[in-house]
């Protein structure tokens, strides 16, 4: 993608740990993505022979394009709001209703910065969903990292926030 940075080299040891694990068990991976932008996927992406395993990742920003896409309900999205516990088991279960090949799914959505609200800055929601089980998820606030730029907070973030997804896929493989 034009203007889209490498992934960073621990994204990209993690995203050939994710394949391998998904290799290993057979499984199909799907994704939901907000804040991350595509960037889990994109890390997946360069890892070869993904698309065995891989499904697809729908980055959805908008809140109607959530609503349209993957099916997160439009009173969740006003009631808790695009950054909650609530909105990522949606995304999470939303994308693997429309992904009947898929085994599991992961969902992320937060608020990276700089601008974001205060009680919400740095924070991210991951879901994790396998067919057939109710999704789970984690809350992580991810600091801003001392001595940069604003301009630099959400791209740091953004590289934890993918780098927190791949974690959480791996440990949800190791259980199955």
């Amino acid at each position: 993608m034009a203007g889209m940075s490498e992934p960073s080299p621990n994204l990209t040891a993690l995203a050939q740990e994710v394949a391998d694990a998904l290799r290993r068990s057979g499984r199909q991976l799907v994704l939901a993505e907000s804040c991350t932008a595509g960037l889990v996927a994109a890390s997946l992406g360069g890892v070869p022979g993904i698309s065995q395993n891989l499904c697809g990742s729908a980055v959805v920003y908008q809140e109607r394009t959530k609503a349209k896409w993957i099916g997160v309900k439009e009173k969740t999205l006003r009631d808790s709001g695009a950054v909650s516990e609530e909105t990522a088991k949606e995304m999470a279960t939303g994308v693997l209703w429309e992904t009947p090949h898929a085994d599991l799914s992961t969902a992320i959505t937060g608020h990276l910065g700089p601008d974001a609200p205060a009680d919400l800055d740095g924070v991210v929601y991951v879901a994790v969903k396998e067919r057939g089980e109710p999704p789970t998820v984690e809350r992580h606030v991810l600091p801003a990292p001392p001595g940069i730029a604003p301009a630099e907070i959400r791209s740091q973030r953004q590289a934890a926030a993918a780098a927190l997804v791949l974690d959480t896929v791996l440990a949800m493989l190791a259980k199955s």
